[in-house]
């Protein structure tokens, strides 16, 4: 967890392979802890075909079976076709704007938020105004899973929001 903090959350993402991981990755968490999912990441990326949302967006009846068999990953019906409903509108996305990229930085104006600077975790938000618009445009546009908090986790993570707590190397009100 320590050099997943140190080396990856909260780091500017603009790649929108790595987006989709991201969000993806967020949706499987949504009632799970991160833990889990940090820990089961490499068998995500090798059972999603490295997150390639062109790939997953093709996925049928057989691919679907295929991940609920693969013990290497959470295997819940719901979020594994939410994956692939996701690809799907993901593409759909990245083709009307440009890239899932300038649409999904478009909530924060282009460039990182500040968050309140707490001094533990138990301060932070959950959410914000800006993961509840995000979360009913993608819902609007298709995505499942992506309730606020999922949209919140996914902003923090891909450097959308900089929620490092006060004193915190990484903060950048240091």
């Amino acid at each position: 967890m320590e050099a997943y903090h140190d080396h990856e959350w909260g780091f500017p993402v603009h790649d929108d392979r790595e987006l989709y991981e991201h969000l993806i990755l967020d949706c499987f968490q949504a009632g799970l802890s991160w833990r889990t999912i940090l820990h089961k990441r490499d068998n995500f990326r090798k059972a999603f075909e490295r997150f390639d949302p062109e790939r997953v967006a093709r996925y049928g009846r057989r691919e679907i079976q295929r991940l609920l068999r693969d013990p290497g990953i959470v295997r819940n019906r719901l979020k594994v076709e939410a994956a692939v409903a996701n690809a799907r509108a993901f593409l759909e996305i990245a083709e009307a704007v440009g890239s899932f990229d300038e649409y999904v930085w478009s909530f924060v104006g282009g460039r990182a938020l500040r968050g309140p600077r707490a001094r533990a975790w138990d301060q932070v938000p959950a959410s914000s105004r800006e993961s509840d618009a995000l979360a009913r445009d993608l819902k609007a546009k298709g995505f499942r899973f992506v309730g606020a908090t999922v949209c919140y986790a996914f902003m923090q993570a891909v450097g959308m929001v900089d929620d490092h707590l006060a004193g915190c190397f990484r903060s950048s009100s240091r």
